[in-house]
C-alpha cells in the first residue's frame, strides 16, 4: 500500500471506528480550531500554545471519546470495542490514559524538582514555573508523536508510521473539514452518525459533505 492510500486508510478507519457521536465530532471540531491556533502561537508564545494545545484542544477532545463514544459493540462495523481498542494505530484508550497521566505528572515534578532532572533551564519564580511546565508540555506533545511513529516503523513498516504521523499532524485542518456539520446536526437529534462505507477511491470527507 502507497503512503496516500495509507493515509486515507488510517483516517477512514479512525473515522468509522471512533467519531460515531456527533457531540464528539463537534468536540473534535473546536479540539481541531484550538490545535490550528496552537500552531500559530507555537511561534509566538510557548506559554498561550501549550495551554491551548493541552488544557482546550487535548481534553476537549478526549472528552468526546471518552464520554460520548459509545462502546458496545459496532453494529455498523460488525466489530467490538475490544477489537477496535487492539487494532487502532495510534494511541487507543489506554495509551491516552498513560499519555494524559504523563501531562498531568509534570507540572507536579517540576515543583519539587525545577530543572526536571538537568532537561531544560530550573525556573525561580512563578512566571518561570508556568514557563517551565509549558515547554515540558509542548515536548511531551512532540515525544508521544515520534515515539508512536518510531513504534509503527518497528510493528507496522515506514509507510505506516510516517502516514500516521502525517495524520496526527493534518487532523486539525481534516477534522474542520470532516466535522463542520456535525454542531448543527447535534442540535437537530442526530446524534450518531451513519457511518456509511465509501466507495472505492472515495475519500471520507466526501461521504460527509
Amino acid at each position: 500500500m502507497g503512503f496516500m492510500q495509507e493515509l486515507k486508510k488510517q483516517r477512514w478507519d479512525d473515522h468509522r471506528y471512533y467519531h460515531h457521536n456527533r457531540i464528539n465530532q463537534s468536540l473534535h471540531l473546536f479540539s481541531a480550531c484550538c490545535f490550528i491556533a496552537t500552531y500559530a502561537l507555537m511561534f509566538k508564545s510557548p506559554v498561550a500554545a501549550a495551554f491551548t494545545g493541552w488544557v482546550l484542544a487535548m481534553i476537549s477532545r478526549q472528552i468526546g471519546h471518552f464520554f460520548f463514544e459509545p462502546k458496545d459493540f459496532d453494529q455498523a462495523n460488525q466489530v467490538s470495542h475490544e477489537y477496535k481498542e487492539q487494532i487502532k494505530v495510534g494511541y487507543n484508550l489506554n495509551r491516552k490514559i498513560v499519555l494524559l497521566s504523563l501531562w498531568l505528572a509534570l507540572p507536579v515534578m517540576l515543583s519539587f524538582n525545577p530543572s526536571l532532572f538537568g532537561l531544560i533551564q530550573p525556573h525561580y519564580d512563578f512566571n518561570g514555573y508556568v514557563y517551565s511546565v509549558s515547554v515540558a508540555w509542548i515536548w511531551l506533545g512532540l515525544g508521544a508523536i515520534a515515539f508512536r511513529t518510531l513504534q509503527l516503523f518497528f510493528l507496522s513498516g515506514l509507510t505506516s508510521g510516517l502516514a500516521w504521523a502525517t495524520k496526527i499532524i493534518t487532523d486539525p485542518f481534516h477534522d474542520i473539514w470532516l466535522y463542520h456539520k456535525a454542531p448543527l446536526q447535534a442540535l437537530k437529534g442526530d446524534l450518531y452518525d451513519p457511518i456509511v462505507q465509501p466507495l472505492i477511491g472515495e475519500d471520507v470527507g466526501e461521504q460527509q459533505a
